[in-house]
């Protein structure tokens, strides 16, 4: 089973009604978590400020990437936008689709052609799907051949820098990139790579890509938004 397997199973299941259902986060820094499921079916006066205000600067033709339940897809789609949610769990688009997202597909970013956006998405540190810090570029590279002139990308991440306090920073990789694995019933999913951009590195490669920067919110726990648009 993938790892997106068992995240989606967790997600049917809460959506079936199964309001105790627990999803653990397995990770390579720490020890295991459990995610609040709840927390991929919020409504607008549930999200931070930092989400909120990345949804109320949406332009044009929207692409929400890794739309999870469709939570920003369906305000989006309430505000009038013509939106397109994709994700690459199966089980995630069933429930946009349920949920009354019109345009939801089961893709993956980087196999999209044709888009023709003016503003990409990707919240809830989506930035992370990468996985490297060594596949940011092609990152942008594909989001930059999917917005028209003018378009926008808008996403979070935060600095985990934090994790190292206590501990030396690690000197094999980039001190974003960790793994995870989701378990949810007694099954586990794969790791999976994931990575946090800090806003420093953000800056520098998004600048060697050809991209504006403009940070427009951060908060006490080091997680921020970015605003995007190529040069």
């Amino acid at each position: 089973m993938q790892a997106m397997d068992v995240f989606g199973k967790a997600l049917k299941s809460y959506a079936a009604g199964n309001e105790e259902t627990q999803l653990i986060l397995h990770n390579s820094y720490g020890e295991p978590e459990e995610m609040p499921v709840w927390y991929f079916f919020r409504e607008y006066e549930d999200m931070p400020e930092r989400e909120r205000m990345a949804l109320s600067i949406a332009e044009g033709r929207v692409l929400d990437l890794g739309a999870g339940t469709g939570s920003h897809s369906l305000i989006l789609q309430q505000l009038g936008y013509d939106v397109l949610a994709i994700d690459t769990s199966a089980d995630a688009v069933d429930i946009m689709q349920q949920s009354g997202v019109k345009k939801a597909a089961c893709i993956d970013f980087f196999e999209l052609k044709g888009g023709h956006f003016d503003t990409i998405y990707s919240l809830m540190n989506g930035i992370g799907i990468i996985g490297k810090l060594s596949r940011f570029k092609a990152f942008l590279d594909q989001a930059k051949a999917l917005l028209n002139p003018g378009g926008q990308l808008v996403f979070d991440s935060s600095n985990i820098k934090y994790l190292y306090e206590e501990t030396s920073m690690p000197t094999d990789r980039y001190f974003g990139e960790v793994q995870f694995q989701y378990e949810f019933e007694g099954q586990k999913g794969g790791w999976f790579d994931w990575v946090y951009l800090d806003p420093d590195k953000l800056s520098e490669l998004a600048d060697e890509a050809g991209w504006y920067v403009y940070f427009l919110h951060s908060d006490e726990h080091d997680q921020y938004l970015v605003r995007m648009i190529p040069k």
